[in-house]
């Protein structure tokens, strides 16, 4: 296992074991730790610089999660997911985004509006630094505020609930040669088209967007799986 996570600051009111459930989830979808890696709780205490106790109770959540598989006498490994659950997650992950943004287009406000304009700034800086970690976090801001501007609880729930199914995965499209910058053309495109509150156009921007997000994850699969 190599992950070189660095230590844990403890400045901040969240209790330790969410810190660390966070910092390793993070290296998980940012593509620090890879589908089938095994984590080693001892390394991880060390290398955040805590006990075990925290580490253990943060794995258990992320296997609640659906991030980590715990398997007897083999230890906790990393996730993996088939090209077949992929595939059809995405459909469904893509369908829902399109009508949240069919129905974005027609409610979102001009706060929400400004708010994501400022994400695609830091999301810019953040690509050019080669912060994957930030670029993931911004990344997530950015179609939260999308999903929230729906003004539909039930539709945002669906979606999150599906978008953790993937999110072990997307570390590794982003690291596909000019994914980030796509990403970014992308996602000016369907902001452009949220501020002209053209629900049409803003639902075209969000299927192309899913389906390139999709396509480049299924070939940074299959590129892995032939080395």
């Amino acid at each position: 296992m190599s992950g070189h996570l660095s230590p844990i600051k403890l400045d901040s009111y969240k209790p330790l074991r969410e810190l660390v459930c966070e910092k390793i989830r993070q290296a998980i979808t940012s593509g620090i730790f890879k589908s089938g890696e095994r984590l080693m709780e001892i390394q991880l205490a060390e290398e955040m610089g805590v006990s075990r106790t925290p580490v253990r109770e943060a794995i258990r959540k992320l296997e609640l999660e659906g991030f980590v598989v715990m398997i007897p006498r083999r230890g906790t490994y990393v996730a993996d997911i088939s090209i077949k659950d992929l595939t059809e997650v995405y459909e469904i992950r893509t369908a829902l985004d399109v009508l949240a943004a069919g129905l974005a287009a027609e409610r979102i406000s001009d706060e929400e509006l400004e708010a994501m304009q400022r994400l695609l700034v830091e999301i810019g800086e953040y690509i050019e630094e080669g912060n994957l970690e930030k670029i993931v976090e911004t990344d997530t801001a950015f179609h939260d505020i999308l999903y929230q501007a729906s003004r539909n609880e039930r539709l945002v729930s669906i979606i999150n609930s599906l978008r953790e199914q993937i999110t072990t995965l997307r570390g590794r499209s982003m690291h596909y040669p000019g994914r980030l910058a796509n990403t970014l053309a992308e996602h000016r495109i369907i902001v452009d088209s949220l501020a002209q509150r053209d629900s049409e156009k803003a639902q075209k921007a969000v299927r192309e967007h899913m389906e390139n997000a999709e396509q480049t994850l299924l070939k940074a699969i299959e590129e892995e799986r032939e080395v």
